[in-house]
């Protein structure tokens, strides 16, 4: 029989609604005293039965690779603008 799911600490939720997934999992093991499955394993099975929380962690760490790639663009083309200018 499945153990039922205990609510995650108040400060877990809160990284929760910021789409802070890796600072819950942080937040649930040292307050639980998991391991980094574990911990891992409770923040997943929270999310999993809150669709409206699913939707918002997954929006956020999407914005933020995309966010990551548009830098990694501006970066890549100010070298090549400096490479052409320079030769």
């Amino acid at each position: 029989m499945p153990e039922p799911q205990r609510q995650l600490p108040p400060a877990a939720l809160v990284a929760l609604s910021k789409g802070n997934k890796i600072e819950a999992i942080k937040i649930v093991r040292t307050e639980w005293n998991l391991g980094l499955k574990e911990a891992k394993d409770q923040v997943d099975d929270y999310v999993r039965s809150q669709p409206a929380l699913a939707g918002a962690v997954g929006s956020h760490a999407a914005s933020g690779s995309r966010v990551m790639w548009l830098i990694v663009l501006i970066v890549l083309a100010v070298g090549v603008y400096y490479y052409f200018r320079s030769r």
